[in-house]
């Protein structure tokens, strides 16, 4: 199959795993990147061995690129992709989607009728762990799932982050930040949510950067930092979610899906592997038993959505991180915040197909 070249706007702490990942995808080739501090373009090509460095507009008006890989902060997923889509090239964003709902709809407009594909970022829902859950939900081990629950708690990012702020400006938050990985696997294992409630709250109105090099600078609060939700799917199943920024521990699972046979944990959504467990109702012994396995790709391979995306376009399908399922879960992530807001239900305007799932047998490298 014919190679895709691909550039890469943004080359901040994300993109390390970008790079290293897309070239080993025999569909990609990374030939430019981009980012406002040139010299850390720079560093990334020298690195990575990146022929060419340079700007969005040289990158756009490249007839070779046909997607366009956004690692922008969350304030520049929308223009970065608006300026993409309407160069006729694809895009596949890091996450969420955008900001706003309405920026997210029209971009989804905007590809449609460009005819180019829009995806985004989580893609670990790609990887062997998740996809060894959907195919056991799929084949009936759990019998008809009717509850979900999920949960992130951390205490925020500036105790490490280099440059924390954004995760408390508008667009961040524990829900816009790490929300998506959660929500887009759910969907992904459960299909679309149709009604939601949720409480939200600021906690500390200031944090204080420990992390170098912004030691002792002061960042105010824009955003929910605790953020609780109730999910009705459209299967019938009901979920729960927590994302928290103000808890200093927890031992609470990642994800669990519950059916009418077995009781399924699966793995930390972030990440491309295991473990896997299960219990089923019969079980005399009541314990959690280890499942393999199934799928391919268990190590870090952000990019996959990249290389299913150059797929897509080569066959015709449709991409699996694809712009109906990162809205609808950009939808979800507002809803939460509405819910709380109005002191009532929020009944989504979305939905999104489940993504299809990954065949078994994949060698790393490839996709279909």
């Amino acid at each position: 199959m014919q190679k895709i070249k691909v550039g890469v706007v943004g080359c901040g702490k994300i993109s390390g795993a970008y790079f290293k990942r897309l070239p080993q995808f025999g569909i990609l080739e990374v030939k430019s990147c981009v980012d406002l501090d040139v010299e850390r373009a720079k560093a990334s090509a020298a690195e990575y061995h990146i022929p060419n460095v340079c700007t969005l507009d040289e990158l756009l008006a490249d007839p070779e690129i046909k997607i366009v890989v956004n690692l922008t902060t969350p304030q520049g997923h929308y223009p970065v992709a608006k300026a993409t889509l309407e160069a006729g090239k694809s895009v596949h964003g890091e996450k969420p989607l955008t900001i706003s709902r309405k920026e997210g709809k029209e971009l989804l407009e905007l590809a449609k009728a460009k005819g180019q594909l829009i995806g985004s970022a989580p893609d670990t829902f790609l990887g062997g762990g998740i996809q060894t859950c959907r195919k056991l939900i799929d084949d009936g081990w759990i019998g008809t799932p009717v509850a979900a629950n999920a949960f992130m708690l951390c205490h925020g990012h500036e105790s490490w982050h280099p440059d924390p702020e954004f995760y408390y400006e508008v667009g961040g938050g524990p829900m816009f930040d790490m929300g998506p990985y959660y929500l887009t696997a759910l969907v992904n294992l459960l299909g679309p949510v149709q009604r939601v409630t949720g409480s939200a709250r600021i906690s500390f109105p200031e944090r204080t950067i420990t992390s170098q090099k912004k030691f002792g600078k002061k960042v105010a609060v824009e955003v929910p930092t605790h953020v609780a939700g109730v999910m009705d799917f459209a299967c019938g199943a009901i979920g729960t979610i927590v994302t928290s920024f103000d808890a200093w521990g927890h031992a609470l699972p990642f994800i669990e899906i519950h059916g009418s046979l077995a009781s399924l944990q699966v793995p930390n959504p972030n990440t491309f592997g295991g473990p896997v467990k299960i219990r089923f109702g019969h079980d005399p012994e009541k314990q959690w038993r280890d499942v393999p396995i199934t799928h391919a790709y268990t190590e870090n391979w952000r990019g996959i959505g990249v290389a299913d995306m150059a797929y897509a376009i080569a066959t015709g399908r449709q991409n699996r991180a694809s712009g109906d399922l990162a809205y609808h879960v950009l939808d979800l992530m507002h809803a939460f915040h509405d819910a709380s807001d109005s002191n009532a239900h929020v009944r989504l305007e979305s939905t999104c197909e489940r993504p299809a799932a990954l065949p078994m047998g994949l060698l790393e490298g490839q996709l279909d």
